[in-house]
């Protein structure tokens, strides 16, 4: 027998629900990462730098999609980290691989926002110089 798929209609409620979750979510990130706020750190040493050497706006989008990456990276990777704690709350090799691989993850993001960073503000602060 096919089981039926209940559709349910938008809901304004429903809606605000899922937006408190989100933000619970994001409290609990930054509540339990101090890697979320050194990210969030370097995101405005980044953004004084961006409104300091007028960047341009594409360099802005880019500099907000590195942004976004990392966090985005930490929120899953600390996600991921606290389902294999529940999951696997004994020592396993597997759990460490995937929170291993899960930070590699946020270590990629983070490596290819420094090298945006550095293909936008190093040209940059060489000007500044001559």
């Amino acid at each position: 027998m096919e089981k039926e798929l209940s559709k349910k209609h938008f809901s304004i409620l429903a809606r605000k629900k899922s937006f408190t979750y989100a933000f619970r979510g994001l409290g609990i990130l930054f509540k339990t990462q101090q890697n979320s706020w050194i990210q969030v750190v370097f995101a405005g040493v980044v953004a004084f730098l961006g409104i300091s050497l007028r960047i341009s706006l594409v360099e802005w989008l880019m500099i907000i999609f590195s942004i976004g990456l990392v966090l985005t990276a930490e929120a899953f990777n600390t996600a991921i980290e606290i389902d294999i704690d529940l999951t696997s709350p004994t020592y396993h090799p597997y759990a460490r691989d995937t929170k291993d691989v899960a930070a590699g993850a946020v270590l990629l993001a983070s490596f290819t926002s420094a090298a945006i960073g550095l293909i936008i503000f190093v040209p940059k602060l060489l000007l500044l110089r001559f």
